[in-house]
C-alpha cells in the first residue's frame, strides 16, 4: 500500500462528501473498482452493524454487539 498526503482542504472536502453519505469514520479505505468505503475504525454501533449485515435480525445484532463487547473486554 502506498500512502499519499493530501491538504486539509481535500481532505474536508471528502469527509463532507461521505457524511452526506452517512459515513462518518474517521479511518476508511475507499476502493474505486467495487465502489465501496471500508471503515477502518474499530468501534462500531448496532445501528452500524445492522447496516452492513442488511438481513439479520435486532436481536442477532444485539448478540454480535455483546460478543464484540466480550472480546474487547478478554483482550484487554
Amino acid at each position: 500500500m502506498i500512502l499519499k498526503k493530501i491538504d486539509a482542504q481535500t481532505a474536508n472536502a471528502i469527509q463532507s462528501l461521505l457524511q452526506q453519505q452517512n459515513i462518518h469514520s474517521t479511518r476508511i479505505l475507499i476502493d474505486f473498482e467495487k465502489r465501496i468505503v471500508v471503515s477502518q475504525d474499530n468501534d462500531y454501533s448496532i445501528d452500524d452493524l445492522l447496516e452492513a449485515a442488511g438481513s439479520i435480525s435486532p436481536e442477532r445484532g444485539q448478540e454480535l454487539l455483546k460478543e464484540v463487547s466480550r472480546s474487547r473486554e478478554e483482550w484487554s
